[in-house]
């Protein structure tokens, strides 16, 4: 038998992406796990639709995604607003004649404090857009999804934060907590049609949210830190990639489940 290494070319097809011929709907996609996610589920094969208030934002990542030789659009879309949400939903099979996965990271942000000092205005701003917005934006993206692709996969983005008594944080950890919920009653609702459902938890990331919460906390990253046994904060694009594995037909069998992507935090 002649073992000499075979050199050249390989006649073996190259690997396709982990997202490969499917369209994308991402979520609060303007910036941190957003854009993360956008970038990468280009980079995986997917043509992505990206999605947020902030246009500028949108369109500088969607053309870092179109230079790079990726398939990426975007829409304006406030998730406190049922019109806009399906909108921009409905943007994303007009643009690429289907739905195949959504990546559900909008959220906005609540001031660190005891529930009995937070406004009521800005419990409802949070319930609209953290919660609300979550719901508006899987029945449409189920919709889509059955009308089109037929079979897909959604991901919420939730927090460790929903997974515990949160003092500093408790309107925000409230809502993420119902996100679970709705993630696992759709994953038992649509799991007969093939459409998967899931959520990631993600812990101590850096973001502009986390930032923002550090002014209002002073010392809250390095208490995060001090609780995670890898020491140190996620990068955005860590999270990104366990939402693009459960999108993925990798995770055919994954649904109903809220993974922890926070470095041991919770363990």
């Amino acid at each position: 038998m002649d073992n000499t290494p075979i050199t050249g070319t390989s006649t073996a097809p190259a690997a396709l992406g982990l997202l490969a011929g499917k369209v994308a709907f991402i979520t609060g996609a303007g910036r941190g796990i957003g854009a993360a996610a956008a970038r990468l589920f280009a980079r995986e094969g997917a043509r992505v639709l990206l999605a947020a208030r902030t246009e500028a934002q949108l369109k500088t990542v969607a053309e870092e995604i179109r230079a790079a030789g990726g398939t990426a659009n975007y829409v304006v879309c406030d998730l406190a607003d049922a019109t806009s949400v399906r909108a921009a939903v409905d943007r994303a099979v007009n643009l690429y004649g289907r739905l195949d996965i959504a990546f559900n990271n909008g959220a906005t942000i609540q001031q660190p404090g005891p529930m009995d000092q937070m406004p009521e205005a800005d419990f409802d701003h949070i319930y609209d857009v953290n919660l609300k917005g979550v719901w508006l934006a899987m029945v449409a993206e189920i919709a889509a999804i059955r009308t089109t692709a037929g079979t897909g996969a959604v991901v919420n983005n939730s927090s460790v934060g929903s997974l515990m008594g949160n003092p500093e944080l408790p309107a925000y950890g409230a809502m993420k907590r119902a996100v679970n919920s709705l993630t696992e009653s759709a994953a038992v609702t649509y799991g007969p049609e093939g459409i998967r459902v899931n959520a990631i938890a993600p812990g101590n990331t850096r973001t502009e949210m986390i930032r923002t919460w550090e002014q209002g906390s002073p010392g809250l990253r390095e208490r995060l830190t001090a609780h995670t046994p890898l020491r140190r904060a996620a990068d955005p694009q860590e999270i990104a990639q366990a939402a693009a594995w459960l999108l993925s037909d990798r995770s055919s069998y994954v649904t109903g489940t809220v993974l922890r992507v926070d470095g041991g935090a919770r363990a």
